[in-house]
């Protein structure tokens, strides 16, 4: 198999973009096509620039700052959970809550475009496939999740308000449950130190 599959198939899952669709419905829903497109463009760049900071000096700025992968996880994951569960009690809409000029970096392009378990991944990929494999397929994956979302319109036409709602808390309840699952693999990688 080629190079490039074994780094991208691994990264594409760990993306998850299909997976969430339905979270970056949620955080646009009402805004404007062209904000959208803002957004999109910020989350994908600044995904982008994390990943690729992190492919090159990430090992190196963990090692300083004396943390580990399970930090890492751990940290990351109860981030996601925060967001999730905020979403799932949330009863306000999310033009009241969801600042247009900084969402597309914090939180789609950092954490749920690229997370703990993208960087995490990449760390492995890089050690085994070098890092121009890594950084390219990590790209394309980006770019991939970049697509998904400029669909979003399109499949929030078809799913309407309700159906919309009703996606984005399942969403969040899944989002919610990665988090929890990424503290404890976090905790189990400390434990097993």
């Amino acid at each position: 198999m080629n190079v490039f599959w074994l780094c991208f198939i691994p990264l594409f899952v760990a993306v998850d973009a299909v997976g969430l669709l339905p979270i970056f419905i949620s955080l646009t829903r009402g805004l404007s096509l062209d904000k959208v497109r803002k957004i999109i463009i910020q989350s994908v760049i600044t995904a982008a620039i994390v990943a690729f900071v992190f492919i090159v000096a990430g090992k190196y700025v963990l090692g300083l700052l004396n943390i580990t992968v399970a930090d890492f996880m751990i940290a990351g994951g109860t981030l996601l959970f925060a967001i999730s569960l905020s979403d799932m009690l949330s009863m306000e809409s999310k033009l009241k809550t969801v600042d247009c000029d900084s969402v597309g970096a914090v939180p789609i392009g950092v954490p749920l475009i690229v997370g703990p378990a993208v960087l995490t991944t990449a760390l492995l990929l890089m050690g085994q496939y070098g890092t121009a494999n890594t950084m390219y397929a990590t790209f394309v994956n980006i770019v991939f999740a970049g697509l998904v979302f400029l669909a979003a319109p399109a499949i929030y036409g078809i799913l309407g308000k309700a159906g919309s709602k009703t996606v984005s808390k399942i969403a969040s309840l899944i989002l919610a449950a990665i988090g929890v699952m990424m503290v404890r693999k976090g905790i189990t990688i400390f434990l097993m130190k």
